[in-house]
């Protein structure tokens, strides 16, 4: 086949179709949709709502985040910071040179307090000593980018190994030195949070240093993350994105004709669930890695099992149609590279109470269970012990007279939450509070909201991290257009998303570069004389 890769092979242009309507899939159709070359633009969103992983939602009394919370590295390099202070989303102290200047490193900050499941405090100073010491060792994890062979495979692996060291030379009694393992137990469950997997044991130690931490304090929508897709949403052409319309296949690497095109053949079509057809010559896929690939499941299927063998918990239904989700099928190697890279849940559970019965400058409540450690592999039955992996609340601005704690939970331990019902998780949780408060009259919250990522049918998980047996270099072949070997017609199959870019990898600014990315490809095949417009970064 004769490549496509010229305008006057396309009458009218290319007609572009982007496959999900995330930040990747909407900044991509932005920056197409501003030059005349790219007339024929459509995206297809499977759900009824743009976004995708960032979701807003109007409840107790104001705005909360199920999807997507902060703008992590809120500063002039982050895309998504610059777009919506462009937008007007964003107030005066997010916007502040101060802000922009601090350097986190990436870590969160100290809890306001920490509740130990016997009901008493954990002293801070001991807090404090536990946090230095684990994010030192997350530090010096950078030391093994480069490195010709690491000691141990994963991130996990050798944060143990090194507190295990440290614990030899503890000098305390034996009962604080167990306080101060929990405390680090709770750590690692935080880690869990921020990297989106079951495990840091899953974490591949060597690539884990690539993963960028933009400096600034990272800040929040006083009015939903959600405000920013919607700005995105209203640049675009009237009735560019079709609202439920999920893929069930995409046809490449094919001469494709259509009914409506008369004498036009097409390199690739996509057919809907609903049986509607659409030619194209390009197509974005944005949607997230679960999506795209059987093996994947199978993957994460064996996972579960190995982590736990007894805990009848296992993922027994893999998608629909994601075997036949290209067809082609993806080349071997990029098949693989989706396999190996790591594709975790985390999830929020908000819970509304009549009246706080924490500090008013509390920000984070931090929960250690004391008979924890990092340092012993514990597999209890999920449905004893799931609330264990919850790493505690988070204390949301009050609304009006409302009180909201977000608290977070990853993993299994997460994805099991989901089965439960409300009323399951609220009495569990309204438990877990009394015990580690020390009150059982502490009154139960009025109401639970939750999200369900891993359930949610076009996601199926949160974000993706780098696995054990993967490296970055397998981000950057899924970022590879198809066909790869250059012959038929030029970048029929393009991937954006978090999962794509190998230093933003879990992001929304991530995503919302990687979807710019496959833009620019195509700027540069089909409008190469026009100047691209580059982010103000």
């Amino acid at each position: 086949m004769e490549s496509t890769g010229s305008v006057g092979e396309a009458p009218g242009g290319p007609r572009v179709l982007v496959v999900g309507g995330g930040i990747a899939g909407l900044g991509a159709a932005q920056r197409l949709c501003g030059h005349s070359a790219f007339p024929h633009l459509r995206v297809l969103e499977a759900t009824a709502r743009a976004g995708g992983r960032i979701r807003s939602e109007r409840c107790f009394g104001g705005v909360v985040e199920v999807g997507a919370h902060w703008i992590h590295g809120p500063s002039r390099g982050n895309p998504v910071f610059q777009l919506a202070a462009e937008y007007g989303l964003l107030g005066e102290k997010e916007l502040s040179q101060e802000n922009q200047l601090v350097e986190t490193g990436g870590h969160v900050g100290l809890p306001s307090v920490s509740y130990a499941s016997s009901g008493a405090s954990v002293s801070l100073q001991l807090v404090a000593e536990m946090a230095t010491l684990f994010y030192g060792l997350i530090d010096q994890t950078r030391e093994f980018l480069h490195a010709a062979e690491t000691p141990v495979p994963s991130v996990g692996e050798y944060l143990k190994k090194e507190i295990g060291q440290h614990v030899a030379g503890w000098t305390e009694d034996e009962e604080t030195r167990k306080l101060k393992l929990a405390v680090l137990n709770s750590f690692f469950n935080l880690e869990c949070c921020v990297s989106g997997t079951h495990s840091m044991d899953l974490v591949a130690l060597a690539p884990f240093g690539e993963y960028t931490v933009l400096p600034g304090l990272d800040c929040t929508f006083s009015k939903g993350y959600q405000g920013l897709t919607n700005c995105m949403m209203a640049a675009l052409p009237e009735d560019t994105v079709v609202f439920e319309k999920p893929v069930k296949t995409i046809h490449w690497n094919g001469s494709f004709q259509e009914a409506a095109f008369p004498g036009e053949t097409f390199p690739v079509s996509v057919e809907c669930e609903d049986g509607d057809r659409f030619p194209a010559h390009h197509v974005i896929v944005t949607v997230p890695l679960e999506l795209v690939s059987v093996s994947k499941s199978a993957h994460i299927d064996l996972q579960r099992s190995f982590l736990f063998p007894s805990s009848g918990f296992v993922h027994s239904r893999l998608e629909e149609h994601l075997d036949t989700f290209f067809d082609p099928p993806l080349p071997a190697e990029k098949a693989e590279a989706i396999r190996k890279i790591g594709f975790g849940t985390n999830n929020k559970i908000f819970l509304e109470f009549e009246e706080p019965f924490w500090e008013p400058d509390c920000q984070l409540i931090q929960l250690v269970w004391e008979d924890t450690s990092p340092l012993e592999d514990a597999a209890p039955e999920l449905q004893d012990a799931w609330f264990r992996k919850l790493i505690g609340f988070v204390v949301l601005p009050a609304f009006a007279s409302v009180h909201v704690l977000c608290g977070f939970i990853a993993g299994l331990e997460s994805e099991f939450m989901e089965t439960l019902s409300d009323e399951e998780v609220l009495l569990c949780l309204t438990q877990v509070l009394r015990r580690v408060t020390g009150n059982p009259r502490l009154p139960a919250p009025k109401s639970v909201l939750r999200s369900r990522w891993h359930s949610a049918p076009y996601t199926r998980g949160s974000y993706s991290y780098v696995a054990v047996g993967s490296t970055g270099g397998d981000l950057d072949l899924l970022a590879q257009p198809l066909p790869a070997d250059g012959a038929g017609a030029q970048l029929q199959i393009l991937f954006a998303g978090e999962a794509t870019h190998r230093t933003f990898y879990s992001t929304t600014h991530g995503a919302l570069l990687s979807g710019w990315r496959e833009a620019d490809r195509l700027l540069s095949l089909w409008a190469p004389q026009v100047q691209q417009p580059r982010p103000r970064l």
